[in-house]
């Protein structure tokens, strides 16, 4: 199980302060009330940001682990919300995923991941990123109503240039029932 964790420091901290070793975990989730012998179970590490870790908690009495995402990380797919957001704009500026695949993935870069890969990956956070803008509208109309469901559009209705981890914060109530990379919601088994 996931739960947020708006983070003290800000990601370019959390390394090199190594900012989850003094996560707290208030309660369990499952047992608010104690007793269950909720314990810290450490950390896992993440692919990118490099050198980033995760906090973890096990609750014996559920017997499932509990880990707090800082804010700033995306959800099911590596990198950072910022990274994650940087990718769709630039794919909605350019207008299509084809026509902003060499500015995300240049061809010639030390870590050249190939065209069919490049393409793949903006895919995957584009569709990820679209999928979670759109629960969120219907989730909050009341803050979002008649909204287009786009970066540009969350950026014009909140007046700031990154919104991801604004609007995860804003919806954070609705985190289990939202898709990867701001939700919890996990896929539908097959």
């Amino acid at each position: 199980m996931q739960l947020l964790w708006k983070c003290p420091v800000a990601d370019d901290r959390y390394v090199s302060e190594r900012a989850w070793e003094h996560a707290t975990l208030a309660c369990c989730p499952f047992h608010p009330e104690g007793g269950c012998g909720l314990e810290k179970l450490g950390s896992y590490g993440r692919v990118t940001p490099e050198g980033i870790r995760v906090p973890r908690w096990w609750c014996p009495a559920q017997g499932v682990s509990v880990s707090l995402l800082p804010s700033f990380l995306s959800a099911r797919l590596s990198g950072t919300l910022a990274e994650i957001e940087e990718v769709v704009a630039t794919v909605e500026d350019a207008g299509s995923i084809a026509a902003a695949v060499d500015r995300v993935h240049p061809p010639d870069a030390a870590d050249a991941i190939g065209l069919a890969g490049a393409v793949r990956r903006i895919r995957r956070r584009v569709a990820a990123v679209r999928a979670s803008l759109r629960a969120i509208v219907t989730l909050m109309p009341e803050r979002f109503a008649g909204m287009r469901p786009t970066l540009a559009g969350f950026r014009a209705v909140l007046v700031r240039d990154q919104v991801l981890v604004t609007v995860r914060e804003l919806a954070e109530r609705h985190l289990g029932a939202l898709p990867v990379p701001l939700g919890f919601r996990t896929r539908a088994s097959r």
